[in-house]
């Protein structure tokens, strides 16, 4: 299973990198994880959101959903298991994708501090796409910053706190709210288990 936007795999002269994903928006999605965008490929283990292997949101899933940190890793090929992730987030209903759609990046490395957005996704046809969507959720500030500008938030959500979107709802009439989590980096100084609290708050509010 590919979700590589292959069209989308380029670089500009000027080294502008263009997102090399497709939105993943399962139609019953409540929640959609908005990131700032993915690292360089060859941090990748998977063709997918959190696609480095030792980023730990999809241990951290494991754990909330199974009781089992390991459930979507593939130890022996130091992986993660892409079509359960799939099968998962789309029984769930869970979106993925990023805040920029093109970026510049100001140093060789993975840090959000060093990405220049070049162009903003345009997250409210993102959203016509999730008529069940409750909430946006971001792990960073870089996309927490992009999104309070693209959307005009005027209040920047505290981690482990959401502020409400203004002028945006779902099909049921519900105001969306912007959800910012720790992120599941472990460069973040947070312990596991407190990051685990923490997205399981979150998913029993809003799934």
């Amino acid at each position: 299973m590919n979700f590589l936007n292959f069209d989308n795999i380029a670089r500009s002269a000027n080294g502008i990198e263009y997102h090399p994903l497709i939105p993943f928006l399962p139609p019953n999605a409540r929640v959609l994880f908005l990131g700032s965008f993915p690292p360089q490929r060859k941090r990748w283990c998977i063709d997918f959101y959190y696609p480095n292997f030792i980023n730990d949101h999809w241990r951290i899933e494991g754990e909330i959903f199974f009781g089992n940190k390991n459930h979507f890793v593939d130890s022996e090929r130091k992986c993660f298991k892409l079509e359960k992730i799939v099968a998962h987030c789309q029984e769930r209903g869970i979106a993925f994708f990023d805040t920029s759609t093109a970026i510049r990046r100001l140093k060789d490395n993975a840090s959000d501090k060093f990405l220049e957005v070049i162009l903003p996704t345009n997250i409210p046809t993102l959203l016509s796409q999730l008529p069940q969507c409750r909430a946006i959720v971001t792990t960073g500030e870089k996309a927490t910053d992009t999104i309070c500008q693209s959307l005009h938030i005027p209040e920047v959500p505290k981690v482990n706190h959401s502020v409400p979107i203004p002028n945006t709802y779902n099909q049921a009439g519900q105001q969306l709210v912007l959800y910012r989590l720790p992120s599941s980096s472990r460069a973040y100084p947070l312990a596991f288990e407190k990051k685990v609290d923490a997205y399981k708050k979150m998913f029993e509010l809003m799934l």
